[in-house]
C-alpha cells in the first residue's frame, strides 16, 4: 500500500495538468466528443491494454484480462454554465487557488474521472491475473441518467462483478444513494386580454400557491439515518398564452424529488439507482 501511495503521489503533477485540460474543454450533455478524445489520448499515453469508444459515445479503457471484472465509472458531461455573472472565475479556466481547482465539472465529475483514469496507471501490472479493470467515461448522465450503462450492459455485454462510481462524496466511500423521481404539475386556465384579467383564469396565479406548498413540503420531509434527508424542489416553470399581453392559459412546473428510502434496480453486478420517471399531473384549483 505504501508503494502504491508513493507512485500515486509522484503522478500528482501530471494528474492535475490533465484535470485542468479536461475542465477547459466544454462537454455539455450530448456534446462530449472533444473531451472523450482528450481522455482517450491520455489512456493511450498511460498504456491501457484496450481503448474504445462504443456506439453511444462512452469511452471504455481496459487493463488486465481476468475473469473477475471491476469497473470504475465517471460521467464526463456537465450541466451548462448558467448565468455567467454569478461566476467569480472563468468556468473553463480551471484556475487553481489554495490547492483547489475551479471550473465547470471540476467536482461533478471530471475530478473523479481523471483520478479513475490515472488509477489505471497506478494499478497496471499490479493486478492479480484473474482481474480485469474497466475505466469508463460515460456520457449524457446529467440529462439521461442510467442510459449510458444500459447501453454498455445491453449492447457491449459488459457486466462487471463490482462497480465503483466516482461521484463526489467528500472522499467518503458510500454504498448507496437516494432514489430520484422527476415529475411535472400542470395548471390550466382561461386566457383573456391582459387589460381585463378578471375575465379569465390565470394559470400562473394557480401555480403560485403550489410552488409555495412544495417549498414548505421540502422543509417537512424527515431525514433517514443512512441516506440523509429527502428533498423536493421546483426546477423549472413555464407558461403558455396567445401573446405576452394575454392571461396565460397553462402553467407547467418541473419537480426534482429525492427519496430518503433507497430505491435500487438490482442487476447481476450490484445496484444501480433508478433513473427518472416522468409523470404528468393535471392540477386544477
Amino acid at each position: 500500500m505504501t508503494q502504491i501511495t508513493e507512485i500515486a503521489k509522484s503522478m500528482e503533477p501530471d494528474l492535475i495538468e490533465f484535470l485542468r485540460e479536461i475542465i477547459a474543454i466544454p462537454s455539455f450533455c450530448g456534446k462530449e466528443g472533444a473531451v472523450i478524445e482528450r481522455m482517450k489520448s491520455e489512456m493511450e499515453k498511460i498504456g491501457y491494454d484496450e481503448i474504445r469508444v462504443d456506439g453511444l459515445g462512452n469511452l471504455l479503457g481496459r487493463i488486465g484480462n481476468g475473469s473477475r471484472i471491476l469497473a470504475i465509472d465517471g460521467h464526463c458531461d456537465t450541466v451548462a454554465v448558467g448565468n455567467s455573472a454569478n461566476w467569480d472565475v472563468d468556468p473553463f479556466g480551471a484556475e487553481m487557488v489554495d490547492g483547489l481547482i475551479f471550473g465547470r465539472g471540476s467536482c461533478d465529475q471530471k475530478g473523479g474521472l481523471a483520478c479513475a483514469i490515472y488509477a489505471g496507471k497506478v494499478l497496471k501490472n499490479r493486478f492479480p491475473d484473474n482481474v480485469t479493470l474497466w475505466v469508463v467515461a460515460s456520457i449524457m448522465e446529467e440529462d439521461c441518467e442510467g442510459l449510458p450503462w444500459k447501453y454498455i450492459i445491453e449492447e457491449e455485454k459488459l457486466i462487471p462483478d463490482a462497480v465503483l462510481l466516482t461521484e463526489p462524496t467528500n472522499l467518503v466511500i458510500n454504498r448507496g444513494q437516494r432514489g430520484r423521481l422527476e415529475f411535472k404539475i400542470k395548471t390550466t386556465g382561461v386566457s383573456c386580454h391582459g387589460s381585463a384579467p378578471e375575465r379569465g383564469e390565470n394559470a400562473i396565479d394557480k401555480m403560485i400557491q403550489i410552488v409555495k406548498d412544495i417549498e414548505q413540503l421540502n422543509l417537512k420531509l424527515k431525514p433517514d439515518e443512512f441516506l440523509g434527508k429527502g428533498s423536493v424542489t421546483t426546477t423549472e416553470i413555464r407558461s403558455t398564452s396567445p401573446s405576452l399581453c394575454a392571461v396565460p392559459d397553462s402553467c407547467l412546473i418541473h419537480l426534482d424529488r429525492r427519496f430518503r428510502h433507497l430505491l435500487t434496480l438490482r442487476l447481476k453486478f450490484g445496484c444501480l439507482s433508478i433513473g427518472c420517471q416522468v409523470i404528468m399531473v393535471n392540477y386544477i384549483r
